[in-house]
């Protein structure tokens, strides 16, 4: 492996760095599509020379995309999206042997990660890429000389695009942000299969229970819920999904589980699962009535979904248990245990989503920030969806890549589709 020399950086361990290769390499047979980008941006160099902050998950599946884009001419910088997300060994493996300098440590305090933070936007981005919406938030708070500068950004999350569309709404967002949340090839797999499979992952792995006839409370219908709730289902669980939408609620009825407030539900869950993206979604009242030994986990981006200082202040006694499992003793003995900080349970306990669903996920990113270079002129301070084509290139290319041909329209078929005078 090729050792890079005088590389910024703020990493745990250098010397993790032949381990991160390996990892590196093992998710990278799973993402054919990043692949066949990162080959043509080698060749056509579409990103050449432009400054991109990336605050991402530093995984695995993450390293392959930071890598295409270097190779694709683009001058890389990357932190932390969540202090339990790091995998220190792949970020040591990206300053080693590629020479991205990267600001993530697994575990880092408050006031280190938003020190990474404001350490990536030094690097003085013309694009942002975020996992979020961190980035952005801060250049619009403290950083607004960036404003001169930057093209654009991507962000990969419902949470962050529900913050940048409410900055939009209210006329405040300055420069151009692609939804890479939104497209089909994202959130339909991503959101759903990912979360849905990595989710229990963390969960399982953090505690070793039994999911088979448990109580599976899932809050929040969306995307990811949907996953979830499905892969609950499929490991025998009792699923309860609460709802504020009432087509959502409606859909999970029709689905066959079981819908009802979330101060109903946990009166009799055993294990509960927060992927709405709001805060305080699991709170005190809810805690008052759950039963002793309920297991309380985090799905959404970030741990106000369940206020965990309510939960602390009821407690008479806290205590770590296990890794990643934090016991609350309340009243009358009753215990409730808290996975992974409350943060993601899939990132914190696990390894995140699976490497072929990120695949599409971080194609699309890097698809994204050469669409906003080629037409930044054109481009308005709004949130835009990832264009069609982009989509649906990447779902083509992923087809390919699984040996899975497809059929086309006749032009007959075209014709008839087009037209309005044919009828029965």
């Amino acid at each position: 492996m090729v050792v890079a020399t005088n590389v910024p950086s703020d990493i745990k361990e250098p010397a993790l760095a032949e381990r991160g290769a390996l990892r590196i390499e093992w998710a990278a047979v799973e993402m054919p599509v990043l692949a066949l980008v990162r080959e043509r941006f080698r060749r056509e160099q579409p990103l050449q020379g432009v400054r991109l902050s990336a605050c991402l998950h530093i995984t695995s599946e993450t390293a392959n995309l930071l890598i295409a884009l270097k190779e694709g001419g683009a001058d890389v910088v990357a932190c932390a999206s969540n202090p339990l997300s790091t995998q220190d060994e792949v970020a040591a493996s990206l300053v080693q042997a590629h020479g991205i300098p990267i600001y993530a440590i697994r575990g880092e305090d408050e006031e280190t990660y938003y020190k990474h933070i404001r350490v990536a936007l030094d690097h003085r981005p013309q694009i942002t890429m975020d996992d979020g919406a961190d980035l952005v938030s801060e250049i619009h708070k403290n950083r607004h000389e960036l404003f001169e500068t930057i093209i654009g950004g991507t962000e990969e999350t419902t949470t962050g695009v529900v913050r940048l569309k409410a900055m939009a709404a209210k006329d405040v967002l300055q420069f151009p942000i692609v939804a890479v949340n939104e497209a089909d090839t994202k959130h339909l797999f991503d959101n759903r299969y990912g979360t849905g499979q990595s989710t229990l992952d963390g969960i399982i792995r953090a505690t070793n229970v039994l999911l088979a006839g448990k109580n599976v409370v899932i809050c929040g219908y969306g995307w990811c819920g949907r996953g979830v709730a499905s892969r609950a289902r499929g490991l025998g669980a009792s699923v309860i999904v609460t709802e504020i939408d009432p087509t959502r609620a409606l859909e999970a009825v029709m689905e066959g589980f079981r819908v009802m407030p979330l101060l109903q539900a946990a009166a009799v869950g055993d294990i509960f699962i927060t992927v709405t993206g709001d805060v305080h979604v699991l709170d005190a009242a809810h805690f008052a009535v759950m039963k002793s030994g309920a297991i309380v986990a985090n799905s959404g981006h970030f741990n106000v979904e369940i206020n965990i200082p309510a939960l602390s202040e009821m407690a008479s006694g806290r205590r770590q248990v296990r890794d990643f499992v934090e016991e609350f003793t309340l009243a009358g003995g009753r215990r409730i245990f808290l996975l992974g900080e409350g943060r993601l349970i899939n990132l914190a306990a696990a390894e995140g989503h699976p490497a072929a669903v990120m695949d599409m996920s971080f194609a699309n990113q890097a698809l994204c920030a050469e669409y906003m270079v080629k037409n930044a002129k054109a481009l308005r301070a709004q949130v835009y969806d990832v264009p069609t084509d982009i989509d649906r290139e990447v779902a083509r290319l992923k087809l390919h890549s699984m040996g899975i041909a497809i059929d086309t329209l006749t032009p007959e078929q075209q014709r008839y589709l087009e037209s309005w005078e044919e009828g029965t």
